[in-house]
């Protein structure tokens, strides 16, 4: 995922993506653990895309109290 689609996205989406990435990343750890896991670069990924929503959400809250 890309910032420029996460920029466009408002605090309660954020929340509800931010949400999701941190699941799929339980299951992507609970996969690796098992030797389920195809690609482990996905775990990098994801932890990527999870930088950058919280990113995005800070950026939010920062510009709010402003």
């Amino acid at each position: 995922m890309k910032a420029t689609e996460i920029r466009k996205m408002n605090a309660e989406q954020l929340n509800e993506k931010l949400t999701g990435l941190k699941k799929d990343l339980f299951y992507l750890r609970m996969q690796h653990a098992t030797n389920q896991l195809d690609n482990p670069l996905k775990i990098k990924e994801t932890k990527r895309d999870i930088a950058r929503v919280k990113t995005v959400l800070r950026e939010l809250q920062a510009s709010d109290k402003q």
